[in-house]
């Protein structure tokens, strides 16, 4: 069988090396404050990585004192900003790990900080999410939500059910958030 051109056969075979290899090269994907999508492993499968890190709104928030705070304020520090309710049975479920992720890492660096949407402050806290609609400003549909935060307040990722917050996968998530 004749060939049009003498190379044509050797010129296949390096377009076919160059697809294989264009194949075998990982797509990229977003990596944000050194989380990389690999780090999505483990009790962190579910971790999904906002596309591009977006600021949260400055709202105000209650502490346990029923004292005002301000998203803001917290600059500075990485924050897991964790969307929760009593009544809710994965959310309590994943408290305690919670408390041992918060223990692992410095709080000055690094803080858990539990949103409940029920409780003793009720009547404070409903009107909150009503007037200023934090759950929807963060597209929270589901309890618990889990969002990580970078230390200059943007959204690097979320989790919407519970986790096993104190995995070594999960640690090393929140350090590459506090390196950023």
């Amino acid at each position: 069988m004749a060939h049009p051109a003498p190379n044509f056969l050797p010129g296949r075979r390096y377009i076919l090396c160059g697809a294989a290899a264009a194949l075998a090269v990982p797509v990229a994907m977003p990596a944000h404050a050194g989380i990389r999508p690999d780090m999505a492993t483990g009790a962190m499968e579910r971790f999904k990585l906002a596309g591009k890190p977006k600021p949260l709104p400055d709202v105000e928030i209650q502490d346990f004192s029923d004292r005002p705070l301000r998203l803001s304020g917290f600059r500075g520090r990485a924050l897991l900003l964790n969307f929760w309710a009593t009544w809710c049975a994965p959310c309590v479920k994943e408290m305690p790990s919670l408390d041992r992720l918060q223990a692992a890492l410095p709080k000055d660096k690094f803080l858990v900080l539990p949103l409940s949407i029920d409780g003793p402050t009720k009547p404070k806290v409903e009107p909150f999410y009503r007037d200023q609609k934090l759950k929807q400003a963060l597209d929270v549909t589901l309890l618990p939500t889990s969002i990580l935060v970078d230390p200059n307040g943007r959204e690097l990722g979320r989790i919407e059910g519970d986790a096993d917050w104190d995995m070594p996968e999960s640690i090393a998530l929140m350090k590459a958030a506090i390196a950023s």
